[in-house]
């Protein structure tokens, strides 16, 4: 083998750690941001969270009372369409309008902020809080109740909770007590045992098949009294059991008060409840009848009490703030500007960390002569993190921005004047890569005057028209909305009918594409919507 040297030119792409520190916290949803910083605060401690607001008054001005002061200037005299209400300390903007400023250009790749950092040591400007003036208030109860989404869901009782404290008030042996006990743990939030009796036994370890049954009989008169508990049809074991249990406890109250035709309705509908379920989904009424569940007439008139009950008993005990969606992104109307409406986009202040890097600590380290290149480190890696969240939320409000742009006729008419976008077109406006938008809008919510969504709700394919232009699927879905709500209940349109509809409309769609948007939209088919 021969050895010898040879000299290539190739092209490579390395992401720094910086960088992809960069990627990483733009696509975290907010929950995950703030565990994310949370996570840094503990371990950085150059990095801390600022709560007040005289750091910020350094020119002998609040920043953001100049901010409001000039805009509304502006916006008096017609030169700006928006007042920003906050200005961070890196002078990205927490607010913007609904339109695109023509002396803004895309950033190219030198404009993008070098992440490397020079190993200074030295305070600088950007070592300030960045964040907003002040937490705004999260809702609009009065001063003596003030108490957000998450602090109610907190406070809320869970179904485990609830049924525990019924227990007690029954009279039960210490065994029978910890049957009950161990039952209630074992429910899952919608309130049913998924469970057998025997397989929770098993998973108690009895040393024998004796003790087993033993534990099974324990079990077994356990359930009847959780059965017995509040809600109704909590410790069923699947949907005919838990509706049964309902009926039963309606069947007892009519009995009670001598309501002899309701009783004779509820038991036709206890007999519905114990045939299988897809019979009582078809609205199978001739095999039902067939069955001997009771006479056509009151079939028909006890499948709709039946629709009434309550198929999952622990649904209002669940977790609210599992369901709580905090926007990233406000968007409020400030009126009209010749006749045109207008909105101010602006970063929520309730999902913005305020984080500086702990001054005393970095000037301790820039005084002590040698240094410390670990430490220098640190005081790097937490200037690195704060401009690193900054760029994100910056990113948020110019994509966010764009979309309120492009969709500004959602905003004025609702769903129904969506028109279709996809990622390439703001890509290519803000002069950023595809990826980096599907980034920024997974997971990041805007709240609008409609309601809240994900910004990815503003981005749908379009259908052709008769026109040759292009209707949002969005559109078509909320048209089909429109088409169902006011259809007959006893002649309730059929997917063709539907595609028909809106070819009257002009808008190209096939019964396939129909039938897809419905059952997306959690609609059941014409069969299931018809009255009987």
């Amino acid at each position: 083998m021969k050895q010898g040297l040879s000299l290539r030119v190739s092209q490579h792409l390395a992401l720094t750690p910086q960088l992809q520190q960069s990627i990483r916290l733009l696509q975290l949803s907010t929950l995950e941001l703030s565990q994310e910083v949370e996570q840094m605060l503990d371990e950085n401690p150059f990095l801390e969270l600022s709560e007040d607001r005289a750091e910020r008054e350094d020119f002998g001005l609040n920043a953001s009372d100049a901010a409001i002061s000039e805009g509304d200037r502006l916006s008096e005299s017609g030169e700006s369409e928006y007042a920003p209400n906050s200005v961070a300390d890196y002078a990205a903007p927490t607010s913007s309008s609904s339109t695109n400023d023509d002396e803004t250009t895309p950033l190219s790749g030198s404009d993008e902020p070098n992440w490397e950092g020079d190993g200074t040591t030295e305070m600088t400007p950007d070592d300030g809080e960045w964040g907003v003036d002040a937490k705004a208030k999260a809702n609009n109860l009065g001063d003596d109740e003030e108490k957000d989404a998450t602090e109610l869901a907190r406070s809320a009782e869970s179904l485990q909770a609830f049924l525990h404290r019924q227990a007690l008030s029954l009279r039960t042996s210490a065994t029978e007590a910890a049957a009950l006990r161990f039952l209630i743990e074992s429910l899952n939030d919608d309130g049913y045992l998924e469970e057998s009796l025997e397989d929770l036994a098993r998973s108690l370890n009895p040393g024998d098949e004796e003790q087993l049954h033993g534990l099974v009989h324990h079990f077994t008169v356990a359930l009847g009294l959780l059965h017995s508990l509040e809600p109704v049809g909590v410790g069923a074991r699947d949907l005919g059991e838990c509706l049964r249990l309902q009926v039963k406890a309606l069947l007892a109250q009519a009995q009670a008060d001598g309501e002899d035709e309701r009783a004779e309705l509820l038991h036709v509908a206890l007999g519905i409840c114990s045939k299988p379920m897809d019979l009582l989904a078809r609205r199978d009424i001739k095999r039902l009848v067939h069955m001997g569940v009771g006479s056509d007439a009151l079939v028909r008139e006890a499948i709709p009490l039946i629709a009434r009950l309550e198929p999952k008993p622990g649904r209002r005990f669940v977790d609210v703030e599992r369901n709580i969606v905090v926007p990233d992104v406000l968007v409020v109307a400030i009126g009209k500007v010749g006749g045109i409406p207008k909105f101010r986009v602006q970063l929520n202040p309730d999902v913005m960390p305020r984080l500086k890097v702990h001054d005393i600590y970095a000037n301790v380290l820039r005084n002590h002569r040698g240094g410390h290149a670990a430490l220098q480190q640190r005081l790097q890696e937490a200037r690195w993190f704060i401009k690193n969240i900054q760029q994100r939320f910056d990113t948020i409000l110019r994509v966010s921005t764009a979309i309120v742009e492009r969709q500004k006729n959602f905003f004025t008419h609702g769903e129904l004047a969506m028109r279709p976008l996809v990622l390439r077109e703001i890509a290519d406006e803000l002069g950023l890569h595809e990826s980096t938008i599907s980034r920024v809008t997974t997971a990041k919510y805007m709240a609008t005057p409609f309601g809240t969504f994900e910004l990815k709700y503003f981005f749908g394919s379009g259908l052709g028209t008769e026109s040759g232009g292009n209707a949002s699927s969005t559109a078509v879905r909320a048209l089909i909305k429109q088409f169902i709500a006011s259809e007959s209940s006893k002649k309730p349109l059929s997917d063709n009918q539907i595609s028909d509809m809106l070819k009257e409309q002009g808008i190209e769609c096939a019964r396939r594409t129909v039938a897809k948007y419905r059952e997306g939209l959690k609609i059941a088919p014409a069969s299931l919507r018809k009255a009987l």
